[in-house]
């Protein structure tokens, strides 16, 4: 092979190296967002289907104030993701490891060395996706003439689809959190 091709290869696979760092990391990131909906139930009825909700998901209440609730849980990381971004890691790894051994074929023995950092991968994921979680929960009264609730939560993202998919409303939008 050419030197351009090497060096342009190297620098290709020294790039999906950064994103594959990159993309590990987001894995664990907080994707906490602010939805808002109306319901044509009175508030009491909502707030009860919402907490049977959270609670059948092993949540509590840890703060009832006027008008607002907070619910902690644990969120528990996935098997299958660990598994996941550590076969993606052993991947990259090995791509890199073939690259730098074509380029420095006396120390190739050294670069398959790379693989024992694959590992690494869904440790960092396992240790940080598990977290206690947060949902603050707030409810009133809605204006409108089909609507007779006004529904605020402010959850992960997964959360939120959950409770989406579990609790009926007339309409669901994102908000800033």
């Amino acid at each position: 092979m050419t030197t351009p091709v090497l060096s342009s290869t190297f620098l290709l696979t020294l790039l999906l190296m950064v994103g594959l760092t990159f993309f590990i990391r987001a894995s664990t990131k907080d994707r906490t967002e602010r939805w808002q909906g109306f319901a044509a139930v009175s508030p009491e009825a909502i707030l009860q289907q919402i907490r049977e909700h959270l609670e059948h998901r092993a949540y509590r209440v840890v703060v009832e104030e006027q008008g607002q609730l907070t619910f902690r849980g644990f969120v528990r990381p996935s098997l299958f993701l660990a598994i996941f971004l550590s076969a993606l890691a052993a991947i990259g790894a090995l791509c890199f490891a073939l690259v730098l051994a074509t380029l420095f074929p006396d120390y190739k023995s050294w670069f398959i060395g790379l693989l024992l950092l694959a590992p690494a991968a869904g440790r960092f994921y396992w240790t940080r996706a598990a977290r206690p979680e947060q949902v603050t929960l707030q409810i009133k009264a809605a204006d409108g003439p089909e609507a007779k609730s006004q529904v605020t939560v402010t959850a992960h993202r997964d959360e939120l689809i959950a409770l989406r998919q579990a609790v009926p409303m007339h309409q669901w939008e994102a908000s800033e959190p």
